[in-house]
């Protein structure tokens, strides 16, 4: 039963927010794919492909060139472009953090402000499955959306190059078609969810709570409240400074509290606080995407990336208990 619940809760937000969640994603993916690859094959159907280019002073056709490539610098290209083509849809995972980011500081505000928190009171539904439908559709259904829609926008591009580059008369859809990154790309991706999840956990939390307490402008005290804090603490750094003479060194840890409470839900935000490998800086053939995914889990060895989490779930918790009292418009 309470399977089923939270089943239709998760449907329930999805629908309430398909437009932020899917549509506004899926509508950049596509302008992605129409400029980037609408461009490549405009340049290919009006101007065309030139018939020669110039090496080091000597011209050669593009048959030439491609027949003069030996197999091992196709395969280098073909293992670089597998590697790198799923990087087509950042953009999408730059519109994720902004929509988790507003979903999260309204989901519970806003139902607050239209009163239909009267309605779904009336429902036996508990006030911990609501909360924690919003919380898993912030964390997981999001995420994987926003997955789905670059892998796509991703093969699409990869698709429409390929193409360009055969009318070129270089032809690498074989070698990229044999590359086993290319299929696991959006794997790894959805792979990387339990990372994103734990370090995402923080801002969620608190996003929420604020959502379930704030009696009005949630985003001004969600942004407001971490920023005035760390203005403070500055202060109080300085200030003990110049009278004692001794640093306090207090605020590197003050302006991480705020960056996992504001930025936790920015994908690969966990590198900037433990660091990219040493690894990914010496890679000849390109950025080795495995190791990047190994990386991602490592993080998850840390002390600070379970005390957020923990930290996280404990607001989520708060924004349980609040939601039982906070009925008001």
């Amino acid at each position: 039963m309470n399977t089923m619940t939270m089943k239709w809760l998760i449907r329930r937000e999805f629908w309430e927010n398909k437009g932020s969640m899917f549509w506004a994603p899926a509508i950049v993916a596509a302008l992605l794919v129409l400029l980037v690859g609408g461009t490549m094959v405009y340049g290919m159907a009006v101007h065309g492909s030139p018939g020669i280019v110039h090496i080091n002073g000597q011209v050669m056709s593009h048959g030439a060139l491609a027949a003069a490539m030996p197999a091992e610098m196709q395969l280098k290209a073909a293992r670089v472009a597998s590697g790198m083509y799923i990087a087509a849809g950042a953009p999408l995972f730059l519109i994720l953090s902004f929509v988790v980011f507003f979903y999260a500081v309204g989901a519970l505000y806003d139902e607050r402000r239209d009163r239909s928190i009267l309605f779904w009171k009336s429902l036996p539904v508990s006030d911990g499955m609501t909360v924690l439908s919003k919380a898993v559709t912030a964390l997981c259904v999001a995420p994987l959306i926003a997955v789905a829609l670059a892998t796509v926008a991703s093969l699409l591009l990869l698709a429409l190059a390929l193409i360009a580059m055969a009318i070129g008369g270089i032809h690498l859809a074989g070698p990229i078609m044999s590359q086993p990154d290319l299929y696991l790309q959006p794997l790894r991706l959805v792979g990387l969810l339990p990372v994103y999840v734990v370090w995402a956990l923080p801002t969620v939390g608190w996003l929420l709570l604020v959502s379930c307490w704030a009696k009005t402008k949630p985003f001004l005290w969600a942004v407001g409240v971490p920023l005035i804090a760390l203005v403070l603490v500055k202060w109080i750094s300085y200030t003990l400074e110049n009278f004692s003479g001794a640093p306090l060194n207090v605020m590197p840890v003050a302006q991480e509290i705020v960056a996992r409470l504001l930025g936790g839900i920015v994908p690969g935000i966990w590198f900037s606080f433990v660091g990219i490998p040493e690894s990914m800086h010496h890679q000849v053939q390109g950025p080795d995407v495995g190791v990047l995914f190994e990386a991602s889990w490592m993080t998850l060895a840390t002390a600070g990336a379970w005390i957020g989490a923990l930290l996280g779930a404990a607001m989520i918790f708060g924004a349980i208990r609040l939601r039982r009292w906070r009925d008001e418009g």
